[in-house]
């Protein structure tokens, strides 16, 4: 059965790539513009995994990470911010605020579904 991953991301260039290579290798994927439909959605869903951009408009994705493990049925679901965030100190801004991993951008196409099916259970 495909696994379903949930891709919470606002620039329309990043979500094709993401979403390309992750159906080329047999997920199914489900995109939200931005952070509260990315929730709404999570919730009816309960995808395999999250992927979450961190600078979002509106709700920036360090909320979206919170809210979503405040939902009982989401805390078991891997949530891996994709940032271009790469200072020091943000990975552990971004496992703080519950993702679980952390993958920066540009991401690198020939490694990053290799990098997402780590975080998927069997």
């Amino acid at each position: 059965m495909k696994k379903t991953i949930l891709l919470i991301e606002d620039n329309e260039q990043n979500s094709y790539l993401t979403t390309f290579l992750l159906e080329t290798h047999g997920f199914n994927v489900v995109a939200a513009p931005d952070g509260s439909i990315g929730i709404d959605t999570a919730k009816k869903l309960i995808p395999d995994l999250i992927l979450l951009d961190i600078q979002l408009p509106m709700m920036d994705g360090y909320a979206v990470a919170k809210a979503l493990r405040e939902v009982d049925s989401l805390k078991p679901i891997p949530i891996i911010a994709v940032t271009s965030y790469a200072m020091v100190g943000d990975r552990e801004k971004c496992l703080a605020a519950g993702c679980t991993g952390y993958i920066e951008k540009p991401i690198n196409p020939e490694t990053f579904v290799a990098e997402i099916s780590t975080y998927l259970r069997s």
